[in-house]
């Protein structure tokens, strides 16, 4: 005979994990992405870059404080427009995806370009005498070495979006935070907020433990 615990994991807790980690995984995946390439104009037109650009430096730089400044919740709300322009709905795990990126995006940009920052101005002079080009010093140079910074950023900005997803989940995004939120809270059934708490603080464990495992080797 199945114990209360089990019919709560099988009827609700697994699909709710499914669903945060596809949340976590996919809006991590795109955000960096996104936060790459805003990290590296950011670099490259900086006025100690490569191609210096005040500008664009600076209106970039000023669109990525404004979306920083939104908290997630409202930043959700805001841009419920624009969410249903791109999936069709604002609603669900895939409209989720849309201000997770946009949220998280900006911050990982931070994250990388302060990592890019320290990298040792000695080397990428080395490499300008040796006659590299600007591709060549941001990707075989500056990047190869802020690598580890870089890695260790991501693992906390991952931890973050985890903590989106939750929040999410109270606006119809389903996840673990709408399994607390309707499970937990509105029919106060402390087991389920305990399972669910304890989900993702395991999950938190596990993110941390491989992103310290990964920044151990690239160091």
């Amino acid at each position: 005979m199945k114990t209360k615990f089990l019919e709560f994991v099988e009827a609700i807790l697994l699909e709710a994990l499914g669903q945060t980690l596809y949340m976590t995984v996919i809006a991590t995946l795109l955000a960096t992405i996104i936060g790459f390439i805003i990290a590296v104009i950011l670099i490259v037109t900086d006025e100690k870059g490569l191609r210096p650009n005040k500008k664009i430096n600076v209106v970039l730089g000023t669109i990525i404080n404004t979306v920083r400044s939104f908290p997630f919740i409202i930043l959700i709300v805001a841009i419920i427009p624009f969410t249903r322009m791109i999936v069709g709905t604002s609603i669900g795990v895939d409209a989720a995806l849309v201000p997770l990126t946009i949220g998280a995006s900006p911050f990982i940009a931070r994250v990388i370009e302060s990592a890019l920052k320290e990298v040792d101005k000695g080397l990428i002079e080395a490499a300008k005498s040796f006659g590299a080009s600007g591709f060549q010093i941001i990707f075989k140079v500056m990047i190869k070495e802020a690598l580890p910074s870089i890695v260790s950023g991501i693992t906390l900005s991952t931890i973050s979006i985890l903590g989106y997803t939750a929040m999410a989940g109270s606006v119809g995004a389903g996840g673990l935070g709408a399994v607390a939120l309707t499970y937990g809270h509105q029919r106060f059934d402390t087991q389920a907020m305990i399972y669910t708490v304890v989900t993702l603080i395991i999950i938190v464990q596990v993110i941390q433990y491989l992103g310290n495992l990964a920044y151990k080797k690239l160091s």
